[in-house]
């Protein structure tokens, strides 16, 4: 008798303004997953926070053009997953359990996603899950508290400061310390999101007025001078580098429609040109990184290489993109994980995580 396939359950959209790279992130784990192991089921957020199960065969309007990709609400049904389930989607509507997941992929991208707040959700109802739990989602998706973990432990960052709503944000002052230009942007946001170089004051006020509609707190950075480099991270507690992979943007930098709309937006060389002992240096670093902020699954850790040769650590992000313009598989691909095989290598290493952390006591 054949192995029962598992269902995995694509959890896409979301409440954030990065809903849109999602809805192409799923669309390419959708297409990609291994349907001789694994039956799908698609299930959508809207910008309202709706848990919906579209239309299956059909649950995108206008798919491949990234500008007007919508998640379609027609034929759709509202349901929930609650603590104590064990996978089961329950019929708002109707009532009763509309469907039953094995173990969800998560392929959301910001707040109410990627930050810590699904990932306990799908905790206290008892379903495995694909990447970094509560507390490596909630620190790899605020910048301000990412830093200053990194930063404890040793790992060289650029200079920041941070405000939140209501600070006095003095442009002379702030120019003075970090430098000219600069970088505003929001903590809790990716994808360059409400991002902003400033080169003046002119542009400053602006500039944070909008990284403030993002989030009710901002960063404002120091511009680091150098080759921007990322790494892919994949594992538990025995994680793996892939190469080293350089984008080099033809925008003033690498900016939201570089990453999703233009596809000339960024040349992407993998693997990068660099000296093998440079991406060696590099690929332990994001490993490093990944292992402080208590990371599980994947992640793509992004640096600077400076001239004189220093690397410096931008960011992670715990659900990189799954667009089919993004680092993270392509990395992969680039180090020998075919895009089907990284979709069922993560499902893997979540039940995996799953599994050992039910063997835990729960009483004394």
């Amino acid at each position: 008798m054949a192995n029962k396939k598992l269902k995995v359950g694509i959890l896409f959209g979301g409440k954030s303004a990065e809903h849109e790279v999602s809805l192409q992130s799923a669309k390419n784990v959708a297409d990609a997953i291994d349907r001789s192991k694994y039956d799908v089921a698609l299930i959508g957020i809207d910008k309202s926070g709706e848990w919906l199960l579209p239309d299956q065969s059909q649950f995108l309007i206008n798919a491949t053009d990234p500008k007007l990709i919508k998640l379609n609400n027609e034929n759709r049904e509202s349901v929930a997953l609650v603590p104590q389930s064990g996978g089961q989607l329950s019929d708002l509507a109707g009532g009763g359990t509309r469907s039953s997941i094995d173990v969800v992929f998560p392929i959301l991208h910001g707040p109410l996603g990627e930050d810590g707040t699904v990932q306990g959700l799908l905790k206290l109802a008892g379903v495995p899950f694909v990447g970094s739990g509560v507390l490596g989602s909630a620190a790899g998706m605020d910048k301000d508290v990412m830093k200053r973990l990194l930063r404890d432990a040793g790992v060289p960052i650029a200079r920041s400061l941070t405000f939140r709503h209501g600070d006095v944000l003095d442009f002379e002052a702030i120019s003075a310390e970090i430098g000219l230009p600069l970088f505003v942007k929001p903590a809790n946001m990716g994808s360059s999101v409400g991002v902003h170089k400033v080169s003046g004051g002119d542009t400053f006020d602006e500039a944070v007025e909008d990284a403030f509609a993002y989030d009710t707190k901002i960063l404002i950075e120091e511009f680091v001078e150098g080759r921007e480099l990322e790494c892919a991270v994949l594992g538990n507690l025995r994680p793996e580098a892939s190469v080293v992979g350089e984008i080099i943007p033809s925008h003033d930098f690498y900016s939201y429609e570089a990453k999703y709309i233009d596809e000339h937006g960024a040349g992407l060389e993998i693997p990068a040109d660099i000296p093998d002992a440079v991406s060696d240096r590099i690929r332990d670093l994001a490993i490093r990184t990944f292992q402080i902020l208590e990371c599980e699954g994947l992640g793509r850790v992004d640096c600077f290489l400076k001239a004189d040769g220093d690397i410096v650590v931008n960011e992670i992000n715990t659900i990189p993109g799954f667009t089919k313009i993004s680092m993270y598989p392509r990395l992969w691909e680039a180090s020998g994980v075919s895009y089907t095989d990284l979709i069922s290598k993560l499902i893997e290493l979540g039940l995996e995580r799953f599994e050992r952390e039910q063997k835990l006591k729960t009483s004394v």
